[in-house]
């Protein structure tokens, strides 16, 4: 989830989130770790929007904080858009992260998904600001794989996880590693409907509000 904000000056649409952190497995730099992937992701593709017959460069402003004191009081009660809730843990039910909702700012980040450069988080965030999984899941002769393509896609072999394994077999399957934010997901977005107030800001994603406790290993 995000607060949009519209520079007429710039010819910049920012998206502004902050993301909390909590649970065992947060802590300050992971916290920083997670918001600069997740931005690095996003601002890659360099995206565009057109509004009223001007082209504006989407930016993605993340911040992320490790918040020791966070209760869940904290989180039902918050109204800020910017604000969303993810909870670190080395186990996760499922052995996978999630977030609540298409349309979200809460989730369950599972530990080992988020580190070596992994696009999990960058994954992850696309659901809270409104992107769902594709409908086609074998995308053969269309290069890089957008960012929000699950586990289990179909690939080209360079973005398999064994370039010589033969489709669906043993390391035939997207590497999530190789999957990129293209202009196509920016398009999804469908910013350009965005509403937008007197003083250019606009809503992108909705509340979930969840909070989670820790799963049991």
């Amino acid at each position: 989830m995000g607060e949009a904000e519209l520079l007429p000056h710039k010819k910049q649409l920012i998206i502004h989130s902050v993301l909390f952190f909590y649970g065992d497995a947060a802590n300050d730099l992971l916290s920083i770790q997670i918001a600069e992937d997740i931005q690095q992701h996003w601002n890659e593709a360099n995206g565009k929007v057109k509004i009223k017959n001007d082209i504006y460069k989407v930016v993605f402003d993340i911040e992320g904080i490790w918040s020791r004191s966070l209760s869940p009081q904290m989180v039902f009660e918050n109204t800020n858009p910017r604000n969303n809730y993810f909870r670190i843990e080395e186990h996760a039910t499922g052995n996978i992260s999630f977030v609540d909702a298409v349309n979200s700012n809460t989730g369950y980040f599972k530990l080992d998904n988020l580190l070596n450069n992994s696009t999990t988080a960058a994954h992850e965030y696309g659901h809270t600001i409104g992107l769902d999984h594709p409908h086609e899941l074998d995308i053969r002769g269309m290069g890089a794989p957008g960012i929000m393509y699950p586990r289990g896609t179909i690939t080209d072999p360079a973005f398999q996880y064994d370039p010589n394994a033969e489709p669906l077999k043993p390391g035939g399957t997207m590497n999530p590693f190789t999957r990129k934010v293209l202009q196509k997901d920016i398009d999804d977005l469908n910013l350009q409907k965005l509403q937008f107030d007197r003083n250019g800001f606009a809503v992108i994603g909705g509340f979930s509000s969840v909070w989670h406790e820790k799963h049991n290993s």
